[in-house]
């Protein structure tokens, strides 16, 4: 959060868009430390955390507006509140702690739920309509693709032949069925990488990254920057594969390597260990 609020903090009057406000802790935070000249636009694809962000932001008054959007339409939410160009958008990707501990649509397998994982619950597939209807194959690439599963045919393989699904639990006992107990990792839940690819794939979230980052480099006022915080390999690969096309466009990395959270940031929240911030200005 301090390096988002030193780095996209706009130092004179303009917008921000905060592209997934969330609880709104980074939106407060860069609020916080700007002028009162400065206002923000927050959309979220999750209308309980436009909730919460709402409640949070309550006290910066008019500086604050909130849109039910997925940042893949960052363009087009934009113009519709009549913003022609932005000092700072800022992407926050993956999911909350609130999401993952108490939204009830199974995210985590640290309880039993329904298999849902949709950050925008009125839109479809399901986790478990995904899970029941595709072919093993095309599960095994996405467990693969997006997850980054070793065991990514077996654990398609056994998805298939228990099906149907209905529950978290039901997800995790398939790919403890499937992955060899010598080969769980050590730090890590053997469901992990399974959990996280579902997710992905059920809300396209590497299809709208790509758009959001389509979208968002031109919002940008000259001087203006873009930051990402990413949690995935493969996320932060597409942002660093396109922050290095656009500095041959007018833009410019800040750092070459991206901003990695410290110690006492880990240590105050262990799920921080693996983000990535990135950020790219718009050259005067």
């Amino acid at each position: 959060m301090d390096e988002v609020a030193l780095l996209l903090r706009p130092r004179r009057e303009g917008w921000v868009i905060d592209g997934t406000v969330g609880m709104g802790g980074h939106a407060e935070a860069v609020l916080e430390r700007s002028g009162a000249d400065v206002r923000l636009l927050g959309l979220d694809a999750d209308p309980s955390a436009l909730e919460r962000a709402s409640a949070r932001l309550a006290r910066f008054g008019d500086r604050v507006r909130l849109a039910h959007a997925n940042f893949a339409d960052l363009a087009t939410v934009a113009a519709t509140h009549g913003l022609a160009e932005a000092r700072a958008v800022l992407l926050d990707l993956g999911v909350s702690s609130w999401q993952l501990d108490d939204s009830g649509r199974g995210f985590s397998f640290q309880r039993d739920e329904p298999l849902d994982m949709r950050l925008d619950p009125t839109r479809e597939p399901t986790a478990a309509e995904l899970l029941n209807t595709l072919d093993e194959a095309e599960l095994a690439r996405l467990l693969h693709e997006y997850g980054e599963e070793r065991y990514a045919r077996r654990i398609a393989r056994v998805i298939v032949r228990r099906r149907p699904l209905a529950t978290t639990g039901d997800l995790v006992a398939a790919v403890r069925a499937a992955v060899p107990r010598p080969a769980w990792p050590r730090h890590l839940h053997v469901a992990t990488r399974t959990f996280q690819a579902v997710r992905m794939a059920v809300n396209d979230e590497p299809g709208a990254l790509r758009r959001a980052l389509e979208a968002g480099p031109p919002l940008l006022a000259r001087g203006g920057r873009l930051g990402v915080i990413s949690f995935h390999s493969g996320e932060d690969r597409i942002v660093k594969q396109t922050f290095r096309t656009l500095e041959r466009a007018g833009y410019a990395q800040l750092e070459p390597s991206p901003l990695t959270p410290g110690d006492d940031e880990v240590r105050a929240n262990p799920r921080a260990r693996s983000a990535k911030l990135r950020v790219l200005e718009r050259l005067p």
